[in-house]
């Protein structure tokens, strides 16, 4: 499957966590439908253990709890929980919820982990239409380090295809549109590679377009593994809002200069700004309204997936105001050549090309907690073109010196 942009959206994870519930799916839903559509955005992604029953339960910061009651069906695949989606009773899963989120005119998207469920291979429960077993296809010595629930399939036993067949057409029946699959392992490890290929191979053959997302964090190294298995592959382990988190983001993004294409994008992980929480009580963003620019204008110029982790029903209007900037969220796919152009120990400077008309975008970061000053002529080749500060939407003297604030940021879009 070729996109031209890099999915967008809204992901559960950084708000509810492992804990979100249908209500809370629907509202978020229908407030990108009505707010946030006309500008990109569109796929409602359901994250981590929607199969758990572990509703209303505050957790930990690991926010899982090992070897939990789990919904399954008879043949080894997991099911929504019916305590936090009732929709999903009676065997339905997320068909309904699925239907609601496409009649709003938006895409749907689960998370799921590589493997078969530990409790499936335990209790021997037999593969859908096959005579084997999950415990014949389970690999006991691969198991997740940080989520307990699954066992790794050993891609040379006989019915590990079949099983990844058989969950992906489910997903399919039920209207997915795209799939996070994590804990995919370095390719280097060759079961761990082939079992990812398992996965790209089931999705292919289910019979609907369906964005794979692997969730690493990858490595340059990897890059055809991930590009010839995947649309979408993290670069990152899992970003917080610290600033420390960004500041690193520098160094990966630029590692990945030239590796991105329609289709096939590195994925700088969710944006957490605005209302998270992670599944506990909620609270704002540790990022500043300044640091939440400069996150979503450096995915953009590096055509990342975005994906708002925030509580859509609770955005304050500066972070609203971010995520309708169509000058900003346009880079996701006209953006070509993204690259670093400057560093020194206060600023970095990117420029890349609008592959469309051809015009210049150079994004001047601030990285000190200072307010920088700093003239944008030296990054600039058409000296005379007409520029326009893409978040303020005025236009510019690429010649006089712009005043950036700590942690902030300019994209500045010159014309041909």
């Amino acid at each position: 499957m070729d996109l031209i942009r890099p999915p967008m959206g809204w992901n559960s994870f950084d708000c509810y966590g492992p804990c979100v519930t249908e209500a809370a799916v629907r509202a978020n839903a229908e407030y990108m439908a009505e707010n946030l559509k006309d500008f990109g955005w569109e796929y409602i992604v359901i994250d981590i253990q929607w199969y758990a029953y572990n509703s209303g339960v505050q957790l930990e910061e690991t926010g899982y709890i090992p070897f939990q009651r789990n919904e399954m069906d008879e043949f080894a695949r997991l099911m929504p929980c019916p305590q936090k989606f009732p929709s999903a009773s009676g065997g339905e899963g997320f068909s309904q919820l699925a239907s609601f989120i496409h009649g709003l005119g938006l895409k749907f998207g689960i998370h799921m982990m590589r493997g078969i469920p530990r409790v499936a291979a335990h209790s021997h429960s037999k593969l859908y239409d096959t005579e084997i077993t999950a415990d014949q296809i389970a690999n006991p010595y691969s198991i997740c380090e940080w989520n307990p629930d699954m066992y790794g399939v050993d891609p040379r036993k006989p019915g590990a295809q079949e099983y990844y067949n058989s969950v992906m057409d489910l997903y399919a029946s039920w209207g997915v549109d795209l799939v996070k699959c994590d804990d995919i392992p370095d390719p280097a490890d060759e079961l761990g590679r082939m079992e990812a290929e398992m996965i790209h191979i089931a999705a292919e053959r289910a019979g609907r377009e369906m964005v794979v997302a692997f969730s690493g964090p990858a490595s340059t190294e990897n890059y055809d593994f991930y590009r010839n298995n995947s649309q979408i592959w993290r670069v990152t382990d899992g970003f917080t809002d610290s600033w420390e988190d960004l500041h690193e983001m520098f160094d990966i993004c630029r590692n990945w200069v030239g590796r991105v294409s329609d289709g096939g994008f590195p994925d700088c992980d969710s944006l957490p700004i605005g209302q998270i929480g992670m599944g506990m009580t909620q609270r704002r963003t540790d990022f500043t309204i300044d640091e939440s620019r400069s996150i979503i204008s450096l995915w953009s110029l590096c055509r990342s997936p975005l994906m708002i982790g925030s509580e859509l029903t609770r955005l304050d209007h500066d972070t609203l105001q971010m995520l309708t900037n169509f000058g900003i969220l346009r880079l996701t796919e006209v953006s070509e050549g993204a690259r670093e152009a400057y560093r020194d120990s206060d600023v970095i400077v990117w420029r890349s090309t609008d592959r469309y008309d051809g015009a210049e975008y150079v994004a001047m970061f601030n990285l000190s907690t200072a307010q920088t000053s700093i003239c944008p002529k030296p990054f600039i080749s058409n000296k005379d073109g007409n520029a326009i500060e893409l978040w303020r939407g005025t236009e510019i003297n690429i010649k006089s010196t712009e005043d950036l604030p700590g942690h902030g940021c300019m994209v500045i879009r010159v014309e041909k």
